[in-house]
């Protein structure tokens, strides 16, 4: 070891730190009598909470950090251990004052912040008595202006029950005993208005002629209805000028016709939108100079809506064909007959509308298709044969 040296006031010193802290960190025994004292010494807390510390930083860990030390609280004065309060106390004091959670700008104790937010706070949420839903308690009043369940009164008056606002056009529609409400026959015609706890009574007493009123309106809608069909009956039955008519069962009808003469009538048709109405009919085992041999068609003119703005006499062609139903139709062979009514036969006159059309023969051909020809080919096909009546309308003046 180097022998120690005198230092004069001029000699030139510098500290060194590295030679600082290797002595600081060196351990030695105090030679003097102070380990009382001695700041450094590792010492117990003295509030046994199981810290070793030097005696230099006891302070501190006395008043800060020790979980067994003494606190005492700001707000409410109260002493508590350390551990106590950091733990359960500290942001749960009752008397630290604190910010309304609602954000209504409210600043209060703890102590009272659970009241303030149940009770007072407007910013608090609570439901609407009427209809359940929840609120902000400063909008509830406003909501009650428009709430669907909210009660108001009925504007006749008729109970001081208040009735829920979303209920109140069903309640004067159909409910109220006062509102003014008008006959049950009122479609009948039937003009009484009455509040609705006396109409009862009205109806009771005027039977006889709400049934009066009853039986017209049936009538009218009789002859509605009438006039509907005929309507949709003619639109239905117009054509183009070319009417089809398949006649089915013929077998049977046909040997019908041998026992009895019978004449087959078709629907009646017309000949275009505003054209004249007419229908085919036949026999099927002849009729007159065809009887027993030959197919006999006929047409006949029949009363029509639009005869009053029609030429007359009846003077456009008019073709019969009995189609060949041969399914290749280059193959097929139709009979056919055309004719152009002469002025002068009555059957081309206009049709009187009293008349029994029924029993009025039309014109055609006795003797159109014998059987033994219909017997041919496929002019009989799956036990039906087929008719086509054609109008030329190229003559037809419209209305």
């Amino acid at each position: 070891m180097e022998s120690r040296q005198d230092v004069s006031e001029n000699s030139q010193i510098y500290p060194d730190e590295e030679l600082t802290s290797e002595v600081m960190n060196s351990l030695t025994r105090c030679r003097y009598a102070h380990l009382d004292q001695c700041r450094f010494e590792a010492i117990s807390c003295p509030n046994k909470c199981s810290a070793f510390l030097s005696r230099l930083d006891l302070d501190d860990h006395l008043d800060y950090t020790c979980p067994k030390r003494f606190v005492q609280c700001e707000h409410c004065n109260q002493q508590f251990p350390g551990e106590l309060f950091e733990k359960q106390h500290s942001g749960n004091c009752p008397y630290e004052v604190t910010w309304c959670e609602n954000k209504c700008g409210a600043k209060l104790e703890r102590r009272f912040i659970i009241n303030h937010s149940k009770n007072e706070c407007h910013k608090r949420t609570v439901p609407c008595k009427y209809c359940s839903r929840d609120f902000v308690a400063e909008t509830l009043q406003t909501h009650q202006y428009q709430c669907p369940r909210f009660p108001v009164a009925c504007p006749n008056r008729c109970d001081p029950t208040k009735i829920p606002r979303e209920d109140l056009d069903v309640h004067v529609l159909a409910v109220c005993p006062s509102a003014t409400i008008s006959c049950t026959f009122k479609d009948a015609g039937c003009t009484h208005k009455c509040p609705r706890f006396s109409l009862d009574k009205h109806t009771e007493d005027n039977m006889k002629q709400h049934l009066q009123l009853m039986c017209g309106l049936v009538k009218n809608q009789q002859t509605e209805i009438t006039q509907l069909c005929n309507a949709l009956y003619t639109l239905t039955h117009i054509t183009d000028g070319t009417f089809i008519w398949k006649i089915t069962n013929y077998k049977q009808k046909f040997l019908e016709s041998v026992y009895k003469s019978t004449e087959i009538v078709s629907e009646p048709f017309y000949t275009n939108r505003y054209g004249y109405k007419m229908a085919a009919s036949v026999f099927l085992n002849g009729n007159g100079a065809g009887e027993g041999k030959y197919l006999s068609v006929y047409i006949k003119l029949l009363p029509g809506e639009f005869d009053n703005i029609l030429d007359w006499p009846f003077s456009l062609p008019i073709s019969f064909s009995v189609l060949d139903q041969n399914g290749n139709s280059d193959k097929r062979a139709h009979i056919k007959e055309s004719f152009t009514p002469d002025p002068t036969w009555k059957h081309f006159q206009k049709p009187k509308t009293n008349a029994d059309h029924k029993e009025t023969l039309g014109f055609g051909y006795p003797k159109f298709i014998s059987h033994e020809i219909l017997k041919t080919r496929n002019y009989i096909r799956d036990d039906c044969i087929v008719v086509k009546v054609s109008v030329d309308n190229d003559k037809f003046l419209h209305p």
